[in-house]
């Protein structure tokens, strides 16, 4: 037989190509397929570790939430550690009846956690000593998760994080999209404000996301971190631990010095977290002074104690933004209540339709910015619409950046942590400062125009050169508004 005839039967067979030989499946082979998929499906998987800590301060109200909360996600973290310090309510009582072994069947599958109380009694440093002592403890793991006594996540809220930072080794750590729960509020009062602070943080969540989802501060409310990350923060700052008692922001710190570092900052796309709120205006202040406090310390040249001002870090120039705006919202709503205030007493207001525009400019920016919140309801809309419970909390925010600064300059030695745990208590009245001081001055301003030396001829020029130069910063105020109220969300919710 000739060599072409042999190719072609092997061929028509199965058995050959026109290039070359195949060899025909053994038919013994086929029983084991059903055996090998199975084997290779029972090869077990390799998962992310994650530890959970949980520092807590006097947290009786609201621990057993957070835990619920926890113990409900899609994704359990491997361990929980509760880090209960300087208490003096039930918060222990209350978390050991969560110690111990949690077992849930998820939808990935069935899921085991183990929760552990720690009373660690009297701490000097606060919650960075019980962030450090929860360190120790999970340090060998692949991720830190961080949650605050108070902050209830979403369900789905550590699969979102550990999946978004599992996708990229360059990430150090990953903030989640907060809000605040307004569900159970009563009183006026802790409405208004609770709606302002959900305001304020849905405008930052959205700057952040907008901005390549880059976070200038990992928020300790709820933040997942790579310890590989950590373990690089502590060798390179030559620290022993992760967080440092000598600044009043820790997780601000921690933030740069994660960048510095070289890795990401970010925020989370989708994993949210509702965090507790201020209710009364004393513990509102008491928080933002010392988070605007801490910012300038970390803001400000030279060296002040063990802590070295960075302006030019990268995490911190929207910081600088922030505090340059506020100062120009400060300056135009002052110098138009003064002018206001002076014209009507020289009977020299002349009412113009333009003014109108800079309100309904800030209107439309606020209404954007309520519109994004994935939790939004009616008292968001109408904490815009209404006008006036945003410029009140503007006004309210405005008296807490003043406070900050004061402090800074002063160079007082005061403990903002214990000045917020106060004002948590009830006690303390430095809020009432800045509404004190403000009055005193706008009384002192109408009398010594009112009754002062000037003539009539010179007050007429002092508000012909008065108005144009408010006019001017007006229309770049907002002319930046309304270019903020036109960007495209590109489907983010804040």
């Amino acid at each position: 037989m000739s060599d072409d005839l042999r190719a072609d039967q092997r061929l028509e067979n199965g058995l050959g190509t026109a290039h070359g030989f195949v060899q025909r499946p053994d038919p013994g082979l086929e029983a084991y397929a059903e055996d090998f998929l199975g084997d290779l499906d029972a090869i077990p998987t390799v998962r992310a570790t994650v530890g959970c800590i949980i520092p807590a301060y006097n947290e009786a109200e609201t621990i057993a939430g957070v835990l619920d909360s926890l113990l409900q996600q899609t994704r359990l973290p491997d361990v929980v550690h509760l880090i209960v310090n300087n208490t003096s309510d039930d918060s222990v009582e209350i978390a050991s009846h969560y110690a111990g072994p949690h077992t849930r069947m998820t939808p990935t599958g069935e899921q085991s956690t183990v929760v552990y109380v720690h009373d660690i009694g009297k701490n000097p440093d606060k919650k960075v000593g019980a962030l450090n002592y929860g360190y120790s403890l999970v340090e060998h793991m692949d991720f830190l998760l961080g949650v605050d006594g108070d902050t209830t996540p979403e369900p789905d809220a550590i699969q979102h994080l550990v999946d978004e930072i599992s996708s990229d080794d360059r990430i150090g750590g990953i903030s989640a999209i907060y809000s605040i729960d307004d569900s159970a509020l009563d009183g006026v009062m802790s409405k208004f404000l609770i709606a302002g602070q959900r305001a304020q943080f849905s405008a930052f969540n959205m700057q952040n996301l907008l901005k390549g989802r880059n976070m200038a501060v990992l928020g300790g409310q709820f933040s997942i971190f790579s310890t590989q990350a950590l373990r690089d923060v502590m060798r390179d700052s030559h620290q022993r631990t992760p967080w440092v008692s000598d600044s009043e922001v820790e997780d601000s710190l921690l933030s740069l010095q994660i960048k510095s570092a070289g890795y990401l900052t970010k925020i989370s796309a989708r994993a949210r977290a509702h965090v507790g709120g201020m209710t009364t205006l004393r513990s509102l202040d008491a928080q933002q002074v010392k988070w605007n406090f801490g910012a300038i310390d970390l803001m400000w040249p030279g060296q002040r104690g063990d802590t070295k001002g960075q302006p030019f870090h990268p995490n911190l120039r929207l910081r600088w933004f922030e505090h340059m705006s506020m100062v120009i919202n400060m300056t135009t709503r002052f110098l138009f209540v003064v002018l206001l205030m002076w014209s009507l007493q020289l009977d020299a207001f002349v009412f113009s339709p333009l003014w109108l525009i800079p309100p309904l400019a800030a209107v439309w920016l606020n209404f954007r910015v309520a519109h994004s919140m994935q939790f939004r309801n009616r008292r968001d809309y109408l904490f815009v619409l209404l006008v006036f419970p945003a410029e009140l909390y503007m006004m309210t925010r405005m008296g807490h950046f003043v406070r900050a600064w004061l402090k800074f300059f002063s160079k007082q030695q005061t403990d903002n942590w214990a000045a917020q745990a106060k004002a948590e208590r009830g006690k303390g009245v430095a809020w009432t400062y800045p509404f004190i001081v403000v009055g005193l001055l706008l009384v002192g301003l109408y009398a010594g125009w009112a009754y002062g030396p000037l003539d009539p001829a010179t007050k007429s020029d002092v508000l012909a050169a008065g108005w144009p130069v408010l006019g001017v910063i007006t229309v770049l105020q907002t002319a930046w508004m309304l270019i903020k109220a036109s960007k495209r969300y590109r489907g983010f919710k804040a």
